[in-house]
């Protein structure tokens, strides 16, 4: 991970706080809803919280904020487990709002007590009218005044399911004419007959998360509970709730940028509708910008954390290139990721001077790690190199194979195009190309110059493989509704690739760079017959480029 070299604002009060006295350790939470998965934003937050609590020798919660029994499930808290530990980071604690059912209840009847919560008989429509707009007030529910002892009575009766679901709320009592409209007698609780994950049918109230939020944190002795900007408006009533509940030691809330990504789609209720609609393969689809769909692509933690910490913490919203992050992948990869030699749309070469039943050559695994070694690649009389490297009548600066020219094969030979090869329909199927026998690398005419080097595999002991090439969900320039900016051709399955035999035993997450090609990673999808390779990202790197680099 990059280091550091300037204190974010938020390192700034942490510092502060433990400089003052405010607070001796750092507790801080990630407490998704359970209603979806993660996506790269939410690494963003786990990368935050987890992060600043590691510097600062304090611990993390992982806390699912699962007080909606109508969107949520076991499936997503699965997979949200399995995305912050894939990320690196092992939380403090596992923890679920529905454990706190009990103690909210109560706070809420203290509010009650207090006389700052009523029970009302509005509509979620009519609560909407009543609220008033940004520039006009709101005005009283009916039922504002009701007495305590009819609140207490008739949240009792709510909690005891007497009521349809919608038929009351329990209401804060604030201010109807706050400018700050979620001051506006905001809804507590509301009935939901729902049978919930972990509570069952025990509960037919439930919180609203913004007065269950302060309060989790409050049960947990959150120090800092760091939220996106979107909740900033929302900051008034999250220490309202604190100081009304009279939650000591009261935790503070402070807000940071969310992550905004060009050509990518961050909302969550989206993705669902994508995987819904079948437009995807699924949460996991490599397309998908959802932590499971980039592990599967083949992203890897480093880059991901290392690209949170490029991209910094801000307090004002922007978009990031998403060629930044697939920078950071390259540059991963780029140390780790052994060469192998693949080719996608195969096309024929028969050698016709070369004697023998085949011979190895050597090829390096990682090429500034020696420590990598060197393996084996099988070479023989026929082979295959990209169609695309092969033109009958190359325009100029195609320095790649045509009749009469020479390129080099990778740690191999010079070969030289004699003559092609085509079916009844003029398809070319097949080269026949003489070869140089002292030109093998390291081989006494090794250093003759030809202007280009192609891959190659070779046709006795290539494996077939399916090759998936993968572009953006949405196009760069279109406007519009997402649906309508959809890529079509966002995935391209290359069906009759061929991979050199070191492939083969290869397993599944395993992560190769394909010369000339990009970087691929073994799918599970796989079949031992046919294995299946992912497109994680390509060589050329436009945003390294685009910063002079």
């Amino acid at each position: 991970m990059t280091e550091s070299k300037a204190r974010n604002f938020i390192e700034a009060i942490i510092e502060d706080d433990l400089k003052n006295g405010r607070v001796s350790e750092i507790v801080t939470r990630f407490p998704p809803e359970p209603n979806g998965y993660l996506h790269i934003g939410h690494a963003k937050s786990i990368c935050l919280n987890f992060g600043t609590a590691i510097k600062y020798g304090g611990r993390c919660n992982l806390r699912y904020d699962d007080t909606n029994p109508v969107k949520e499930d076991e499936e997503y808290i699965r997979s949200i487990e399995r995305d912050v530990r894939w990320l690196g980071f092992e939380p403090a604690a596992v923890l679920y709002g529905s454990d706190y059912f009990e103690y909210m209840f109560e706070k809420a009847m203290l509010l009650i007590e207090k006389g700052l919560a009523y029970v009302c008989d509005l509509s979620a429509e009519q609560i909407r009218e009543y609220r008033g707009t940004l520039t006009e007030p709101g005005k009283n529910s009916p039922y504002r005044d009701r007495s305590v002892e009819e609140n207490r009575r008739l949240f009792l009766q709510m909690r005891e399911g007497k009521y349809k679901d919608g038929e009351k709320v329990l209401r804060a009592k604030i201010d109807m004419a706050s400018p700050n409209l979620n001051m506006r007698d905001p809804v507590l609780y509301r009935i939901l007959h729902a049978t919930h994950h972990r509570t069952g049918d025990k509960w037919c109230i439930y919180p609203m998360y913004d007065f269950a939020h302060p309060l989790e944190d409050a049960y947990e002795g959150i120090t800092h509970s760091i939220c996106t900007l979107e909740f900033e408006d929302h900051r008034p009533l999250y220490d309202w709730v604190i100081e009304n509940c009279e939650c000591v030691p009261a935790p503070r809330q402070y807000e940071f940028a969310r992550l905004n990504m060009t050509r990518t789609i961050m909302s969550k209720r989206y993705l669902k509708k994508l995987v819904d609609e079948g437009v995807v393969s699924g949460w996991d689809d490599p397309r998908m910008p959802t932590i499971s769909g980039l592990r599967r692509r083949g992203y890897t933690p480093e880059a991901i954390r290392d690209f949170c910490e490029r991209i910094g913490v801000a307090k004002s919203n922007s978009e990031v290139d998403v060629g930044l992050l697939e920078h950071c992948v390259r540059e991963h990869l780029g140390e780790v990721a052994p060469r192998r030699m693949v080719v996608l749309d195969p096309l024929k070469v028969v050698i016709e001077n070369y004697e023998g039943d085949g011979e190895y050559v050597l090829s390096e695994n990682l090429p500034k790690n020696e420590e990598a070694g060197r393996r084996e690649v099988r070479f023989s009389r026929e082979i295959y190199i990209e169609r695309a490297d092969f033109m009958e009548e190359p325009p100029p600066k195609f320095f790649r194979l045509a009749p009469g020219r020479e390129v080099r094969l990778k740690d191999a030979y010079i070969i030289k195009c004699e003559s092609v090869i085509k079916d009844e329909n003029g398809n070319i199927t097949e080269l026949r190309c003489t070869y140089d026998p002292g030109s093998k690398t390291g081989g006494p005419t090794a250093g003759r110059k030809v202007k280009g080097t192609l891959h190659w595999v070779d046709a006795a002991s290539a494996i077939p493989c399916e090759v998936r090439l993968y572009d953006y969900l949405l196009n760069e320039d279109s406007e519009g509704d997402f649906s309508e900016r959809l890529n079509p051709d966002s995935l391209k399955v290359m069906p009759n690739a061929l991979a050199e035999r070191a492939l083969a035993d290869a397993a599944v997450g395993d992560k190769f760079q394909f010369l000339r090609q990009g970087y691929f990673c073994k799918d599970p999808d796989s079949t031992e017959a046919r294995p299946v390779f992912n497109l994680i990202v390509s060589l050329k790197d436009s945003y390294a480029k685009s910063q002079g680099a």
